[in-house]
């Protein structure tokens, strides 16, 4: 059984020369394959290559990506952006006086984003394609990582869908059991209330009681309805043997396993027979919320 689920964590990191870098992937529930970025300053062009990584590794879920990158020595000069320290101390400096608060101290205008500014030197082409060809890889591992951790979280989800199709499969074989007395059982019902509103009159045509019981036990027949839901679990624990995303294909047999336990509630025609498609109702609801997260 091969099942992976949209949910998941990894993280990989590594350092070139003067850079040190991290990966993060987390994803969930998605309806269809959507990635988000979050890539450090001076590195959006990364993101291309690595889209195209997520798309070759993931087939469905909504993922979030991310880098950080930190450098060890810094590489250039660091410089003070005075036009962007006097906005900066403007506005800091009016909203003191609307708040009735001192005004901010140098070191928090100083911390304050785009004030100090780090302006690095020429980088070669041949330093930057090593460091990305670094982070890609880092990338790599770190989605591979991700489709681990998604591959653990279906392992465990395969096991519970499966124990769900049996369940579902044994509420079937009980409601068969209970559908096939009911002929008789209505036979019987209808005999006693004529009985009574007629206080033993004898003049009743047994042959049209006879028809009225097998019209009222062909509208409460359900024997399609489980002959489909036995297909419908075959049909499953099929899937759950596939290679590669069945999430889709099982909740549309999620919403098929509902339409035939509708119909069976709606046709049951005594207590046990309700019961138990009440019963299945719930082990399909729950199957239902548990396939949602398959890719």
């Amino acid at each position: 059984m091969t099942v992976m689920s949209m949910t998941g964590f990894s993280a990989s990191d590594g350092v070139h020369e003067d850079t040190r870098w991290q990966w993060e992937g987390r994803s969930v529930n998605g309806r269809n394959l959507e990635l988000r970025f979050r890539m450090p300053p001076g590195f959006d062009g990364l993101e291309r290559d690595a889209r195209q990584r997520c798309q070759n590794a993931l087939a469905r879920g909504n993922c979030s990506i991310s880098l950080r990158i930190q450098r060890d020595i810094v590489a250039g000069e660091i410089r003070l952006n005075e036009a962007g320290l006097r906005q900066a101390l403007a506005v800091a400096k009016a909203a003191a006086e609307i708040a009735d608060m001192p005004a901010p101290s140098l070191e928090s205008l100083l911390a304050m984003r785009g004030v100090v500014e780090t302006v690095d030197s020429d980088e070669s082409e041949e330093a930057r394609k090593a460091l990305e060809t670094s982070l890609l890889t880092g990338l790599d591992r770190m989605l591979e990582g991700l489709t681990a951790s998604r591959a653990a979280e279906g392992e465990r989800l395969g096991a519970i869908v499966e124990a769900q199709l049996a369940e579902i499969d044994g509420l079937v074989g009980k409601i068969s059991g209970a559908a096939s007395r009911q002929p008789q059982a209505i036979a019987e019902r209808l005999s006693e209330q004529i009985a009574r509103l007629t206080e033993g009159d004898s003049s009743l045509d047994p042959d049209r009681l006879h028809q009225e019981a097998v019209l009222l036990a062909s509208k409460a027949d359900v024997q399609e309805e489980l002959d489909r839901l036995t297909a419908h679990v075959s049909a499953a624990r099929a899937l759950l043997a596939e290679a590669g995303p069945i999430g889709r294909k099982l909740e549309f047999l999620a919403q098929e396993f509902n339409r035939e336990a509708n119909t069976i509630c709606s046709k049951a025609n005594g207590i046990e027979v309700s019961h138990a498609g009440l019963a299945l109702k719930s082990v399909i609801d729950q199957f239902r919320e548990q396939v949602a997260n398959i890719e």
